[in-house]
């Protein structure tokens, strides 16, 4: 461990002009203490650490010292591609991979250039949860994603329909989509490539074997092939709507933007003398048409099934005796 403290040291110091000892206690983490004999240690092994005095004072490299040791190591180079996904690197087990990767590249870069990762990281920051919800980390992503870098079959335990299911899967990859994660995995007994949620497993398992990836497949291609078709397979229900103009723009926002667009160039040009559309809408169910259409307010009005628009009814006699004093 020390050992790795110390090249992380040097090439820390390599790719900036100087750093206090706080900066390093904090990179390294640390105590200042340590840093101070981790540098004495450094100079007395010929690396020419050279500590300024003072206040402003810190740890820098003389002579224009370049150590060799940044070539990147398979998994730090494979983890360097995901660098801009912190928090899905940390969820991973893949931070500290990830971090020695971007010093090695930070390293070997021409003195002119040191501060683009910093500039870039100032610009650009991808924060991938949804608004309102705090994300939760599968136990079990660690795991899958060693299993997934490694090309290693599985034995896996989840959740389905109330009861608990064993699989041996291929793991091809990892999604995180709005703050869930999910495993795009071969099963080999069916030959068929299948989605799970990962908060759903119970249990996973490395087995020695592993797997040899298909060579034509594409893991985004895929992911959006099957989030298609997932949306597409939720949608059971219709409801029809009549729409104001208003109304009209804010449904793709409120309900699946796909059919929302494809109900609204359905129904285009069949505008009322009052410019209301009325148009045919595919919908999770009743339940969920209630909850998605509630939020256009007056700017919508539910024709049919009549169940719904008597729940609308209600809800605006309601909402009028609320206001009636107003």
């Amino acid at each position: 461990m020390r050992a790795a403290r110390l090249i992380k040291m040097v090439l820390l110091l390599q790719s900036r002009p100087s750093m206090t000892a706080a900066e390093l206690a904090r990179e390294l983490e640390v105590s200042e203490r340590t840093v101070t004999r981790d540098a004495q240690a450094l100079s007395e092994a010929g690396v020419p650490v050279y500590a300024d005095r003072g206040r402003a004072g810190g740890y820098r490299l003389i002579g224009g010292y370049r150590t060799r040791l940044t070539g990147l190591a398979r998994t730090e180079a494979e983890a360097l591609f995901l660098s801009g996904v912190p928090g899905a690197l940390r969820e991973m087990g893949l931070e500290d991979v990830a971090s020695a990767a971007r010093l090695k590249v930070s390293a070997a870069l021409l003195p002119s250039l040191r501060d683009a990762p910093r500039a870039a990281a100032q610009r650009f920051h991808l924060d991938a949860p949804a608004w309102f919800r705090e994300p939760e980390t599968p136990v079990l992503l660690p795991a899958l994603a060693e299993a997934v870098w490694d090309d290693r079959c599985v034995t896996a335990r989840y959740r389905r329909d109330g009861t608990e299911v064993e699989r041996t899967l291929e793991p091809y990859g990892l999604v995180l989509k709005a703050g869930v994660w999910y495993l795009c995995a071969r099963v080999p007994e069916a030959a068929a490539f299948r989605t799970y949620r990962l908060d759903r497993f119970t249990a996973v398992a490395a087995l020695d074997d592993r797997f040899v990836r298909g060579e034509h497949f594409d893991l985004p291609g895929y992911w959006v092939e099957q989030a298609e078709s997932f949306a597409r397979s939720i949608l059971r229900a219709e409801v029809v709507v009549r729409l104001s103009a208003q109304g009209v723009r804010r449904l793709p926002y409120v309900v699946d933007p796909v059919s929302a667009r494809e109900a609204i160039r359905a129904a285009a040009g069949e505008a009322d003398g009052e410019g209301w559309v009325t148009l045919t809408l595919p919908v999770e169910s009743e339940e969920v048409a209630h909850t998605q259409l509630t939020a256009l307010g007056p700017e919508a009005e539910v024709l049919a099934p009549a169940a719904l628009r008597e729940r609308f009814a209600r809800d605006a006699r309601r909402a009028a005796a609320l206001y009636s004093s107003a």
